[in-house]
């Protein structure tokens, strides 16, 4: 890959794979940081690498990157052997982003993040345009934030210059050392969210390391999990990790919870949802009444004239005269067709909704209840294949 190629946009440079060809790295004293690895971390996806402290996690990435040489095995970035590359030229292909952020406390937050533009000889008006778009694609405005130091900023606002300086120069390939996990929670939550939107645009190949699961989940396309001695105990996608965990290592490390874990990594499926009785805010009220007889229903989803939510009706309230409009009530408990089931339960607990309705921009779909979505869940479940044999069931 050309760096020093123009740009043109914030995904210019294609995604690149990179394959783990038995790895290994073995220190002086005999102690094991990794042990034979084969992975493949797909163009274009996010690999989360998790396990406990000292599994070999942070190694395996900076094997990638020679910081850390590997013992046996090659690294390969698209068909190049890193070992081929001189570790300089290969470190600014690749984008690295660590805890503690690493910006200079010296440079402003445009120098910082046009640092590997100048290493790589971009003239001042090319890197300047850069690092405006970066700024602007990771939410800090160049107006504001650009011209201050890295401790006039907040936590989150450092963590989000890191990234911008880690892409400054589209790279194929991400690396990411716990990058969150100095933050609060709340921060962390935001940051993750606007980093998922981040990876929506530029479709880098990213390898993430972290300890927590639930960030993994969130984050990965597939994750890695691994244990001490740098063995990787399963390497799937996050569903298909809670679903089947492979061995009682990933079983225990994923936790007890993990049923809940998969609410949030499964979507809604047409087929998931129920269609109750529907009737319409302009019926009167005792045509209302006779579709849920008909039905056998205590209840009725209210569409307006353009088939949109406008509420439900019970047959208690549909009684006497006027409209469907007047004795329907409001429908709070509603989610996007997009929405996970576990937005999905978290709206029926926190409005102590019986359903939620599912919509696909403004149009009906059909409802979830606490009956369907656990059968979407343990669908979701029995389809999946565990990667390696003995994977035991939720």
């Amino acid at each position: 890959m050309d760096v020093s190629a123009p740009t043109g946009s914030i995904a210019a440079a294609p995604a690149q794979a990179i394959r783990l060809e038995g790895v290994s790295k073995t220190y002086p004293d005999g102690s094991v940081g990794v042990r034979q690895l084969d992975l493949t971390f797909a163009a274009g996806e996010l690999t989360v690498l998790v396990g406990p402290s000292g599994c070999g996690k942070t190694t395996t990435m900076k094997m990638i990157n020679r910081i850390i040489e590997p013992t046996t095995g090659r690294v390969l970035l698209g068909d190049d052997d890193v070992t081929d590359v001189d570790p300089v030229e290969l470190r600014r292909r690749i984008g690295y982003v660590i805890q503690n952020v690493g910006l200079f406390p010296h440079q402003t937050v445009r120098k910082n993040i046009g640092t590997v533009p100048r290493l790589l000889g971009w003239d001042k008006r090319r890197t300047a345009d850069r690092v405006e778009e970066l700024l602007d694609l990771v939410g800090l405005d160049p107006a504001a934030f650009g011209d201050r130091y890295p401790h006039q900023l907040s936590g989150g606002q450092r963590q989000r210059a890191g990234v911008a300086r880690a892409l400054a120069a589209d790279p194929a390939v991400l690396l990411m050392d716990e990058p969150f996990s100095a933050v609060d929670p709340i921060v962390r939550e935001r940051l993750q969210s606007e980093f998922l939107r981040l990876q929506e645009t530029v479709r880098k190949t990213i390898v993430f390391v972290t300890h927590d699961i639930e960030e993994a989940v969130r984050l990965g396309d597939r994750i890695a999990v691994m244990s001490q001695g740098g063995k990787v105990e399963q390497f799937a996608p996050p569903a298909e990790l809670l679903g089947s965990p492979a061995t009682p290592f990933v079983a225990d490390f994923v936790g007890a919870d993990r049923g809940l874990k998969r609410l949030a990594v499964t979507g809604i499926d047409m087929a998931d949802l129920e269609q109750p009785p529907v009737v319409h805010a302009d019926d009167d009220v005792r045509a209302a009444r006779a579709v849920l007889e008909r039905a056998g229903a205590r209840w009725a989803v209210v569409l307006d004239d353009q088939d949109r939510l406008n509420g439900w009706i019970s047959t208690e309230r549909a009684t006497g005269s006027g409209t469907v409009r007047e004795a329907g009530r409001r429908m709070d408990a509603w989610v996007p067709i997009d929405a996970s089931l576990k937005t999905a339960f978290s709206t029926m607990l926190q409005l102590e909704a019986g359903w939620v309705a599912v919509l696909d921009g403004e149009r009906f779909c059909g409802v979830l209840t606490p009956e369907s979505l656990h059968a979407a869940l343990r669908r979701s479940i029995e389809g999946s294949v565990p990667e390696v044999a003995g994977a035991a069931h939720l």
